[in-house]
C-alpha cells in the first residue's frame, strides 16, 4: 500500500450482532497475511452480505456490527492508520441462527478524537480456519469532554427509511441520500427513527406522475406487513442491500432511536388489530416484542446493563455537542 495518507472519502471509495453486545480485551489473533497451504473452496467461506456498522461511539468506546450467512466467529482488527500498524485484534462473539447471524462487538480503550480503521472477518465454526473476505471500515471517536474545541463537528441526520412505498430502485442509483451525506465526511450520524417501515409493504412498480416507473427491489420480507421475527429482521436486511447505505455505514458512526413504523403506525402497548385484515397476529404488544428483538439484532445499540431493551440514552461529543436520544414508544 502507498504511504500516502488517505482521506476518509478516498479510503472508502477504494475499499468498498446476536442481540447482546460482546466486549472483550484485545488478544493475539490469527494472522491476516501469508499464503495458505490449501486453497479453500469459496462455498465454505462465510459471506458478509450486510456490510459493517458502528454505533454509540464515545471518546473511548464503540460498537462494531456485522452479519454473516452461517455459524461463524467474528474477529475485529483495529488501528489508527490505514496500514494497520500496531493493530489490535479482538475476538468477538459467535454469529448464530438465534441472532440471524448478526454479531456486535464492543471495543473499548480507544483513543479520543482519533480516526479508527477497523477490519471485520468471520471464521467458519463448521470449518475452523476458513475465513470470510475482510470488510474494512472506519470511524472517528468523539472528543473527550474536557478537550478544547479545536475543530468543528459535523452532524448529519435523517429518518423514515424505505417508507411510503419507496424502496431501492437500483436503476435510479438506490438510496442516494446516504452517498450525499457520506460526501460531507460527518463525525456522527443520527438516525431519528422509522429505520424500517414494517407496516408498509412494497409494490414491485410505482407509476410516477411523468409516466416513468419506479421499480422496487423486492424481497419476501418487504412483500407483506411484518409479523414474525424473521419478517421484522428481513426489513432491516432489506435496507442493507443498498450499496450507498453499506458504504455510508462503513464510514460514519450511527446513533439511532426508533419511532412507530419499526412496529406499525401510531402503535402503543396493548393495542389490538382486530379490524386490520392484513395482520393474522392481532396483539401489538407481541409484534412490538418481536420488533424490539429485530432492532437490537440489526442496529449497533449499546445495551444497558440494567435494561436490555432500553433505547433512551445520551452522548457527549466534547464541549460542543450533547446528544439526547428519547424513546416515545416504549
Amino acid at each position: 500500500m502507498s504511504s500516502r495518507i488517505l482521506t476518509r472519502r478516498d479510503f472508502l471509495g477504494s475499499t468498498i450482532a446476536a442481540t447482546g453486545v460482546w466486549t472483550a480485551q484485545p488478544i493475539l489473533g490469527p494472522p491476516l497475511v501469508g499464503a495458505p497451504a490449501i486453497i479453500t473452496s469459496q462455498e465454505l467461506r462465510p459471506a458478509v452480505p450486510s456490510g459493517l456498522q458502528t454505533g454509540d461511539v464515545t471518546d473511548s468506546r464503540a460498537i462494531v456490527w456485522s452479519r454473516t450467512d452461517r455459524p461463524a466467529r467474528m474477529w475485529v482488527d483495529w488501528a489508527t492508520n490505514d496500514r494497520f500498524e500496531d493493530e489490535r485484534t479482538v475476538r468477538g462473539p459467535a454469529a448464530l441462527e438465534v441472532g440471524d447471524y448478526t454479531a456486535a462487538l464492543g471495543l473499548h480503550d480507544l483513543p479520543s478524537d482519533e480516526e479508527i480503521v477497523y477490519r471485520v472477518r468471520f471464521e467458519s465454526l463448521r470449518h475452523p480456519g476458513t475465513w470470510s473476505a475482510p470488510e474494512i471500515g472506519r470511524f472517528r471517536t468523539a472528543p473527550s469532554l474536557g478537550a478544547s474545541p479545536v475543530r468543528p463537528l459535523r452532524v448529519v441526520f435523517t429518518g423514515d427509511e424505505v417508507g411510503q412505498g419507496w424502496g431501492i430502485d437500483v436503476s435510479r442509483g438506490g438510496i442516494r441520500t446516504f452517498e450525499t451525506m457520506r460526501n460531507t465526511e460527518p463525525d456522527v450520524f443520527i438516525h431519528s427513527g422509522d429505520i424500517i417501515y414494517a407496516d408498509q409493504p412494497l409494490e414491485p412498480e410505482v407509476v410516477l406522475d411523468d409516466g416513468t416507473v419506479w421499480r422496487n427491489l423486492m424481497t419476501d420480507a418487504k412483500s407483506k406487513v411484518a409479523e414474525t421475527l424473521a419478517e421484522f429482521r428481513g426489513n432491516y436486511a432489506y435496507n442493507l442491500l443498498d450499496e450507498n447505505a453499506r458504504r455510508f455505514n462503513a464510514s460514519v458512526p450511527m446513533i439511532a432511536q426508533w419511532d412507530d413504523h419499526e412496529v406499525m403506525n401510531n402503535w402503543f402497548p396493548g393495542l389490538r388489530l382486530d379490524e386490520d385484515d392484513r395482520y393474522t397476529e392481532k396483539s401489538v404488544s407481541l409484534l412490538a416484542a418481536r420488533a424490539t428483538r429485530a432492532l437490537f439484532d440489526y442496529v449497533p445499540l449499546r445495551q444497558s446493563p440494567t435494561d436490555s431493551e432500553r433505547i433512551y440514552r445520551s452522548f457527549s461529543y466534547g464541549p460542543l455537542l450533547e446528544i439526547f436520544v428519547v424513546d416515545l414508544r416504549s
